[in-house]
């Protein structure tokens, strides 16, 4: 519903009350006990305060003289991008059928390497995409400017890579042939998932660095829900002041966990690990959980060299709602400290976001299966390599470095 007017809001006055006295408004998952961040949306004690005062009291409009000038939106951008970019045409969207993963290349707005402060993912359709990410392959020509591979084809493709060993897949790093090896990140320059907001890359002279030339990859997963529909998603890029020394990475890790072990019917605290190692000095910053229906919480944790241990990020996951969570001052990480990350999957009648309790759920990328998918954002020199920033192994569930270890 809009909460843009007073006429518009009016109506919903005891559901504002009961929904910031419980904390489900506004949406915010993090332990209030671990970690402070910047992007945090949390109402003060005296706010609520005025809140329920008002709705207890017959929520009355007050001095209509006294308002706030009306919003002015622009165009539907939450930020104000000075470049924009768009897939060539709409693409169609049935009313039922299989989930697909499309990517569609297009060209780069900016001819030379370029500074950018942050980067919007506008959905054309939200109900329909399941997620966006945009990258900027090395492995592609200028030339080739759109392509749509549906899952199956690019899971097919990713079986057949590994038929000769190894029961680790990513479809989305095959096909863009980024992939170097199990312990090899794929990078990410933007990500929109439900609820996701654009991502703000400055700390302290830091920017996220466009490599100039190369066309940009928008990956769109698509999930049909009844509706015939179409989409044409656009990304918005706003420009940072002046070049910046520092740059900001987004950190995608594919393969934390054993594909080959689904997770059981029933299971309401099915637990996954795995871990990476920073292989330089870096300024941790920004983290983003993402998992599908059965997820039920991730837990960042840091091993420094010396043995100290420190959980950085805990979190309630609610698949409606993937917030990224920005760090109020970045956490320094030395060349050897490792994030161990933990994660909860509930596949019991008790989740109410479980479609099918009854039975055991395999990995990938369908919203019907899962992921364990613990991105996150560093800042690093200027002239870093970020496929050398660090290296990971998959988890294991017999991992020693399970909660109650960490814990101790």
């Amino acid at each position: 519903m809009p909460l843009v007017t007073y006429e518009n809001t009016r109506p919903w006055a005891k559901a504002i009350k009961a929904a910031v006295l419980n904390k489900q408004m506004p949406p915010w998952f993090a332990d209030p006990h671990v970690g402070e961040f910047r992007n945090a949306p949390n109402l003060t004690a005296e706010q609520i305060s005025s809140l329920v005062a008002w709705a207890d009291t017959g929520a009355a409009e007050g001095d209509a003289a006294a308002k706030p000038a009306a919003v002015q939106w622009t165009d539907g951008w939450r930020t104000q991008p000075d470049v924009v970019v768009s897939m060539p045409e709409p693409h169609k969207v049935e009313a039922k059928g299989d989930a697909e993963i499309l990517e569609f290349m297009v060209p780069n707005p900016f001819t030379e390497d370029t500074w950018v402060s942050s980067i919007e993912v506008r959905p054309g359709d939200p109900s329909v995409v399941h997620h966006v990410i945009v990258q900027i392959p090395e492995n592609t020509q200028q030339g080739f400017l759109t392509r749509a591979v549906p899952v199956n084809v690019l899971v097919a493709q990713a079986q057949q890579a590994f038929s000769g060993g190894g029961s680790y897949f990513d479809p989305i790093i095959l096909s863009m042939e980024r992939k170097t090896g199990k312990g090899a990140f794929m990078t990410m320059e933007a990500v929109y998932a439900p609820g996701t907001s654009p991502i703000d890359f400055g700390y302290r002279n830091s920017a996220k660095l466009i490599r100039g030339g190369k066309p940009i990859r928008i990956e769109v997963h698509y999930t049909p829900n009844g509706r015939e529909t179409t989409d044409q998603t656009k990304i918005g890029f706003t420009l940072a002041k002046a070049p910046a020394e520092r740059r900001f990475v987004i950190m995608a890790p594919e393969h934390l966990v054993d594909s080959s072990k689904s997770i059981p019917a029933g299971d309401a605290n099915y637990e996954t690990t795995g871990e990476l190692t920073f292989t330089q000095d870096a300024e941790l910053v920004w983290f983003m959980p993402h998992m599908h229906l059965r997820g039920k919480d991730m837990t960042y944790n840091l091993i420094y060299p010396d043995g100290r241990k420190q959980t950085v990020l805990n979190v309630k996951y609610n698949f409606n709602w993937q917030l990224g969570y920005e760090l109020r001052e970045p956490i320094q990480v030395t060349k050897g400290t490792r994030l161990v990350v933990v994660a909860h999957h509930d596949n019991s009648a008790n989740n109410r976001m479980n479609p099918e309790p009854q039975n055991d759920v395999p990995w990938g990328e369908l919203t019907s299966q899962e992921m364990m998918l613990p991105w996150f954002g560093v800042v690093v020199d200027g002239d870093a390599k970020p496929e050398s920033i660090a290296t990971y192994r998959p988890g294991d569930l017999n991992s020693p470095l399970s909660v109650s270890r960490i814990a101790k």
